[in-house]
């Protein structure tokens, strides 16, 4: 059986709820495959004495014969359980099951794809409401409800006044596995690879637990990413036509916002947004923003010493952004081909730069100042006529009165910092301190795969250097 790796924050919400003399309702979020099921059925692989999983496009006929079969299998019943008629029936059935195993330890009640079990006028967010409020928030109980269409999630679940707002007593957004827990996990799964060749594989597929059961062991990086990606059963070539519409309604929208920011690695703002999906522009915008966001395929920067109107949102999911930059427009070449390419090299640096941004909080550890408030920002200059625009995309902002300008390079080897690449840098330097007028003290701190090669140029401009095992 495969262990459960990584999930500490989770794990810890879960194990608390164990502990609670409260009835509680657990609610979880997150993409497709990003390990919901998994999560729950492991952790509480002994406490679950009833899970239904609710069946896409099946009708309320269909779900609750399914309810009915999986309530026989849980009370091992001799004969086929009768059908309930209705979802509140159904609920009345689980009630009565429960009360009869009379438990001495606390439960698990867990409805996995609630948004599939909820079908159009089927009233089972009302009749689950009803049976929460009457009998299971009374209970020694813990009721779990999942689902990975977001915008249902966060309509129903999460912001919404009505459905279930107000019973759910604890959320969890389940998001991709950081390197480190990549790292770990192919670990576990006797597959040996290097940093470097991790951070490749984590530049393609990104941290989501099921996009990385897909890797061999015994394979290279190049390997692994020509197998899952271009090969014509491999389970990324087109996974991202099935990935969006399994999550939000009106899918069509989100693609193209994500086509949009896929356009322009800098990241856009909201206007910017609009104009190059060519969506109109209201309400709906900011909400499939939310959405994306919430689900952690894009994620919102607001620059240095701006306004929230300039915030620029990027999109960080590495497979939609590999997706859309080699595999769709590259199908019938192999990976292997690929990788030695210089737009791979110059896409390569761009997704490091992502890499670093998603893992700001281990660059802080690595500095020394995880206890220090601080803020991370980007930083845009768009040039005059004397000078070039530029932009810094991490930038730690430090209650202590310092600034770190976070440089952050994809190389082969110990990157090495020529006289020419030293004067921009100054330039650079110079430019950030006019502009915003800052009084802090700036460092600039180096990020690289295998840090720096020491030279006069790297010690006078560089204040800290970093390789990239600070990530994992």
């Amino acid at each position: 059986m495969q262990e459960l790796v990584g999930r500490q924050h989770e794990i810890l919400i879960m194990a608390d709820l164990l502990s609670s003399d409260e009835a509680e309702m657990l609610a979880i979020t997150g993409r497709r495959r990003i390990g919901k099921t998994f999560l729950v059925e492991r952790f509480y692989e002994k406490e679950i004495c009833f899970a239904l999983t609710g069946t896409q496009y099946g009708s309320m006929g269909e779900q609750l014969e399914n309810f009915a079969q999986q309530l026989g299998k849980y009370a091992n019943a001799t004969t086929p359980v009768a059908t309930p008629k209705s979802w509140q029936d159904a609920f009345h059935q689980l009630a009565e099951f429960v009360e009869k195993k009379k438990f001495k330890q606390k439960k698990v009640l867990f409805f996995d794809e609630i948004p599939w079990l909820a079908t159009h006028k089927s009233k089972f967010l009302q009749s689950l409401g009803y049976f929460w409020n009457t009998w299971a928030s009374k209970q020694n109980i813990i009721v779990v409800i999942c689902g990975s269409a977001a915008s249902w999630m966060i309509d129903k679940v999460i912001s919404n006044k009505g459905g279930l707002h107000n019973r759910v007593t604890r959320q969890i957004s389940l998001q991709a596995f950081t390197l480190a827990e990549t790292s770990e996990y192919l670990q576990s799964r006797k597959i040996k690879l290097t940093d470097y060749q991790i951070a490749q594989i984590y530049m393609v597929s990104g941290g989501v637990p099921f996009y990385l059961k897909q890797l061999q062991a015994g394979k290279s990086a190049v390997q692994n990413i020509d197998d899952i990606c271009f090969k014509k059963d491999g389970l990324l070539k087109n996974e991202f036509d099935n990935l969006y519409p399994a999550l939000f309604e009106k899918a069509s929208n989100h693609i193209a916002i994500v086509r949009a920011l896929a356009s322009k690695w800098k990241g856009l703002t909201r206007k910017e947004v609009v104009e190059i999906s060519k969506l109109p522009d209201g309400g709906s915008i900011t909400k499939y923003l939310i959405e994306l966001e919430y689900s952690g395929f894009i994620n919102s920067y607001q620059p240095f010493g701006k306004s929230k109107k300039d915030i620029l949102y990027r999109l960080t999911d590495e497979y939609s952004l590999f997706y859309l930059k080699f595999i769709e427009a590259q199908k019938t070449k192999s990976w292997a081909e690929i990788s030695q390419s210089q737009k791979w090299k110059s896409w390569s640096g761009y997704a490091f730069e992502s890499l670093c941004l998603k893992h700001s909080e281990r660059i802080k550890q690595a500095l020394g100042i995880s206890g220090i408030s601080s803020q991370e920002a980007s930083f845009v200059f768009h040039g005059n006529e004397n000078h070039q625009g530029f932009q810094i995309d991490l930038l730690i902002d430090r209650q202590d009165q310092c600034i770190n300008l976070c440089e952050m390079k994809f190389y082969e080897s110990q990157f090495i910092i020529t006289k020419e690449y030293a004067l921009k840098l100054r330039e650079r330097i110079a430019l950030f301190k006019s502009q915003t007028k800052t009084k802090k003290q700036v460092f600039v701190t180096m990020i690289s795969t295998f840090g720096l090669q020491k030279n006069r140029y790297s010690l006078d401009i560089i204040d800290q250097d970093f390789d990239m095992e600070i990530l994992f």
